[in-house]
């Protein structure tokens, strides 16, 4: 991502009167009159000195002293028309805006902590989630990650509440989503931040929830987010989860779905998701 500053780039002969560098301009000013009236001055010098010496001899200069004098205030004349400013001594600050490449990302952890979820579909949530972030930590400079757990209600935790935390309860898997979104409009400008959403559940979900799971992601999240992925961790038949998140899939190319039955599974499907798209490669 390309972000620009403003930066002093030297100085330039035409712009705006805010932007007149004043001793820049009176330098130039000061040398202009300087090379002008500089031969002049010398002149007007020796007429001066010379009128001195034919003023202080006896004999009678006056045809003398009358043309030096004419010629001496004609020279001042001449000096004096000399502007003490023009409009080619004038200097402006110039500007320039200078490209800062920044790289700044933040990750989302959804993860389900319902009472579906036992404890060793919760371990391998938890490995998958360790390798998502090793991968950011060493893609993006500064990256933010932002920890959920939902059951029927979402709750923005900690890194220690949200891999060891023992809470459990029912399962509406829109919650985490709802959150998710919310925290992004206040505090994560898509314009600024590469936003990523990594989701990990058993799939089990109520059946009306889905389809505001669907929606949500399509309309408020996918169009902000760099990449999403869902991880289903289950030895179950699919639920309607998976079939509303399949749509999702087959319509939005930010989107990605894996599912993982055992531990052997965390690591190839890590790699599937987030393998180099050769396709868009230059």
């Amino acid at each position: 991502m390309i972000e620009y500053k403003t930066v002093r780039s030297g100085f330039c002969t035409q712009g705006v009167a805010s932007n007149i560098d004043i001793v820049k301009s009176l330098q130039g000013s000061i040398a202009r009159r300087i090379v002008m009236t500089c031969s002049k001055r010398k002149k007007l010098k020796e007429l001066e000195q010379e009128l001195l010496a034919l003023s202080q001899d006896t004999h009678d200069h006056i045809q003398q002293e009358r043309a030096l004098r004419l010629e001496i205030k004609t020279l001042k004349n001449k000096i004096a028309k000399v502007p003490f400013i023009d409009t080619f001594d004038l200097r402006f600050r110039n500007y320039a805006k200078q490209a800062v490449p920044t790289s700044k990302a933040v990750m989302f952890c959804l993860m389900d902590v319902s009472g579906s979820m036992d404890q060793a579909t919760k371990e391998m949530a938890k490995r998958f989630y360790i390798l998502l972030y090793l991968f950011l930590s060493r893609t993006y400079k500064n990256i933010d990650v932002i920890y959920i757990r939902h059951h029927t209600q979402a709750k923005e935790v900690d890194e220690h509440e949200f891999f060891y935390s023992q809470e459990t309860g029912g399962t509406i898997a829109s919650s985490a989503l709802e959150l998710m979104n919310d925290i992004i409009c206040e505090r994560y400008n898509d314009n600024q931040w590469n936003i990523y959403g990594a989701q990990a559940s058993d799939g089990d979900n109520w059946a009306d929830d889905s389809p505001r799971c669907q929606t949500i992601l399509e309309q408020q999240i996918l169009p902000k987010s760099r990449y999403f992925s869902y991880i289903e961790i289950t030895q179950r038949a699919h639920q309607t989860l998976w079939k509303h998140y399949q749509a999702v899939e087959q319509s939005n190319t930010n989107f990605a779905m894996q599912h993982i039955k055992s531990v052997a599974d965390i690591y190839p499907v890590f790699r599937e998701l987030f393998k180099k798209n050769t396709q868009n490669a230059t």
